[in-house]
């Protein structure tokens, strides 16, 4: 079997000259005498010095191959679940092993439990398999961490509230039975599509999850673990008894006629039909899901090229009867080792690698602060984006007719574009030959950023001409490929059309909070930017019909929800781009609604923050410790709708300056990304680089625009 490869993820570097910022470069307009100190125009020296020290600190990041990719950190659940996983391959006590469960100490809450995010409340999913994977590894139970880890569990209500995907890692190693876990039969891959329930209804990422896991639910293989190795002390009911999992935020589902009994009573009867050996097409099911899972190992960094499915992979193949030498399984466990990070002393894990996203933005970051298509690392960029560009067909197309032209998030999944990169990426591969958008480059002529002689040499106008026709033709497809994939509500979703079967949320496997894929405001707003990009503007039938979804989906305060980043200010600042980009006035009442928003949850350091914990209580939305990221998003979104000299967006931008390093980056530990909300989050490392850059210098444009 073919597998694609890709290169490995180490830095590139450029030497950057050029003379030092002054304030000659920008002439801004008179301060303004707003009464608050941070509400006065910034330093043109300030500016010019904090956007040139971010370029330099991007520059020297590039990959030879013109990629960037900063670290994607998730929670301690990524090495708890390894660990799990080499413990049922018997591998708990190799080197590797000890380095994960040093991490894992590290990320050990005062509480003595295991959150979500940094300063989130206590997991007790994360918690127990924490525990349980220290225990497995050679920790002592009595060890006051471990004895603190099991206070905080049992206070939690035990492992009796595990998540069913946890369930399925203590069945695995013999803790729980299979029949405390939700059934999974691999029959529903025969399903049609026109039924109801089959396997293309459920979201893209949760359909490479229940594959495997429906063959691990059909075989059932187990590690039997030493007594001493158990974790029964945190047991406080027979597994059992376990209540069912449900999917956080549903409705009681207490009522005589409801989903939550219509699939429990789907689980007990599939589970007794396993008992009994009265599944016929059992066989068959099994072999039509390898098969599926087979074609996705090609053209792809593991199954879906995310962890938990490669994960379940590896475990679905040992059910099979594959060994280590087999080379699928060198295929599967070479993908997701080469998730690990590994140091001298610790390890830990990411759930995937962002190349297409960061490279996407950070081009966007240093074209909006004056670098054009013709510069060397920008011209690398685009050219390593248009050969991600996917031109095969893939589960989207099983909905979908249309000819494909996407990308991915990460360096190879050729099943799953998603409408996120690729609006991002045409925005890139837009910008990069049309400056005008943002009004004049950041840096004049003679600050522009010079790499050294080992970056190639400028094309030639000929090179240059046939760049911008591949650069068309991309945008053309990808534009295309967006507007078949619009729901009907007028919005997107990451990855299908119209993916949005919301009584299977209530399916016991559910409690991932991810069963489906429907349009979200952060998306509608990102692809309208996009679509503007392209010269769409209100009018046009699709940008009409997601204006309507956008104008629907805003809360009551102003607000929009943010689902792939932490979380009203990510949603609002992108849904407000998204209309401001396509000529929806600014004076309008849902943009200045959206606008008042942001400004009233500033706080008095002038920046903007937000927890991950809104998305459980909405109350707490755009509360919590300020980002560098989250205050280049508000800032963002003010400028976008014409309110670049407020007030509040200049204390924005000084709140920016002030936090910047000397090396042109920013400190920020908080987890501001969004992977499954209320289940999962995540860190990008250079969120906290290339968005303030991006605000930085779309201010400056601003600025410099009313000017002349």
């Amino acid at each position: 079997m073919l597998h694609q490869s890709h290169p490995a993820s180490t830095t590139g570097s450029a030497s950057i000259v050029g003379p030092e910022p002054s304030d000659s470069v920008l002439s801004l307009p008179a301060q303004s005498s707003f009464a608050h100190p941070l509400s006065a125009q910034p330093s043109a020296t300030n500016l010019r010095q904090a956007i040139f020290r971010t370029q330099q600190w991007l520059l020297t990041q590039q990959h030879p191959d013109g990629f960037w990719v900063g670290e994607l950190e998730g929670d301690s659940i990524l090495e708890s679940e390894f660990l799990l996983l080499l413990a049922f391959l018997g591998e708990e006590y190799s080197p590797l092993a000890k380095k994960c469960a040093n991490h894992l100490l590290d990320k050990q809450a005062s509480a003595g439990g295991w959150t979500q995010y940094p300063g989130g409340p206590i997991d007790i999913s994360a918690s127990v398999k924490a525990y349980f994977a220290l225990k497995l590894t050679g920790h002592d139970p009595a060890a006051k961490y471990m004895q603190r880890a099991q206070a905080a569990i049992l206070a939690g209500g035990g492992a009796d509230a595990v998540n069913s995907f946890t369930r399925f890692y203590l069945a695995l190693l013999g803790q729980i039975p299979y029949e405390a876990c939700p059934n999974v039969p691999p029959e529903f891959v025969l399903l049609p599509s026109w039924f109801p329930v089959n396997l293309y209804s459920i979201s893209a990422w949760s359909r490479t999850i229940l594959v495997p896991l429906s063959i691990i639910s059909a075989f059932q293989p187990v590690r039997k673990i030493e007594p001493e190795r158990s974790i029964r002390e945190l047991f406080l009911q027979d597994p059992l008894s376990w209540p069912y999992p449900r999917c956080p935020g549903l409705n009681s589902g207490k009522r005589l006629l409801s989903w939550d009994r219509f699939f429990h009573l789907t689980d007990k009867t599939f589970k007794y039909l396993q008992r009994h050996g009265l599944t016929p097409l059992r066989r068959i099911a099994v072999n039509v899901a390898k098969r599926w899972m087979f074609e996705r190992f090609n053209h792809s960094d593991g199954l879906g090229a995310i962890f938990p499915p490669m994960v379940w992979a590896i475990v679905a193949l040992r059910a099979l009867g594959y060994d280590d030498k087999h080379s699928e399984m060198q295929y599967c466990r070479q993908r997701l080792w080469d998730l690990v990070i590994e140091n001298e002393d610790s390890a830990r894990l990411q759930p995937c690698k962002s190349p297409v996203w960061d490279t996407a933005l950070t081009l966007r970051a240093l074209i909006a602060s004056g670098l054009g298509g013709q510069d060397a690392a920008v011209e690398r960029g685009i050219h390593w984006l248009l050969a991600q560009e996917i031109r095969t067909l893939g589960d989207w197309s099983r909905s979908v007719k249309s000819q494909p032209g996407g990308w991915c998030f990460e360096f190879v999944n050729a099943f799953y574009p998603d409408l996120d990169d690729t609006a991002m990426v045409l925005m890139s591969l837009q910008e990069s030959y049309n400056t005008s958008q943002y009004g004049e480059p950041a840096l004049p002529p003679n600050l522009r950023l010079i790499a050294d002689a080992t970056v190639p040499a400028m094309p030639d106008a000929r090179r240059h001409a046939l760049l911008r026709d591949d650069i068309s033709g991309a945008v053309q497809r990808g534009m295309q490929w967006m507007l078949a994939l619009q729901n009907r509500d007028g919005g997107w979703g990451a990855f299908d059309r119209d993916n949005t079967a919301e009584f299977l949320c209530h399916v016991p496997f559910a409690d991932h909070n991810a069963m489906i894929d429907p349009s979200s405001p952060d998306l509608a707003g990102r692809v309208l930017e996009s679509l503007a990009g392209s010269g769409r503007r209100v009018g046009d039938d699709a940008v009409d019909r997601a204006v309507a979804y956008l104008r629907r989906a805003q809360e009551a305060d102003g607000s929009w929800f943010g689902r792939w980043g932490v979380n009203y200010i990510y949603g609002t600042w992108q849904a407000l781009t998204g209309l401001a980009a396509v000529r929806v006035p600014h004076d309008d009442p849902a943009i200045v609604a959206g606008a008042q928003w942001l400004i009233a949850h500033q706080q008095p350091s002038g920046g903007w923050g937000e927890s991950a914990n809104s998305y459980a209580q909405s109350y707490l939305r755009g509360q919590g410790r300020e980002t560098a990221s989250q205050t280049a998003w508000a800032v963002l979104g003010l400028i976008a709708t014409g309110r670049f000299d407020h007030p509040v967006t200049l204390r924005g931008i000084h709140f920016l300056l002030a936090q910047q390093n000397a090396d042109g980056t920013w400190h920020e530990t908080e987890f501001t990304g969004t992977g499954f909300p209320q289940v999962f989050y995540l860190r990008y490392h250079y969120y906290r680089i290339y968005f303030p850059l991006m605000a930085l210098a779309r201010w400056t444009k601003a600025a410099g625009e009313v000017q002349h």
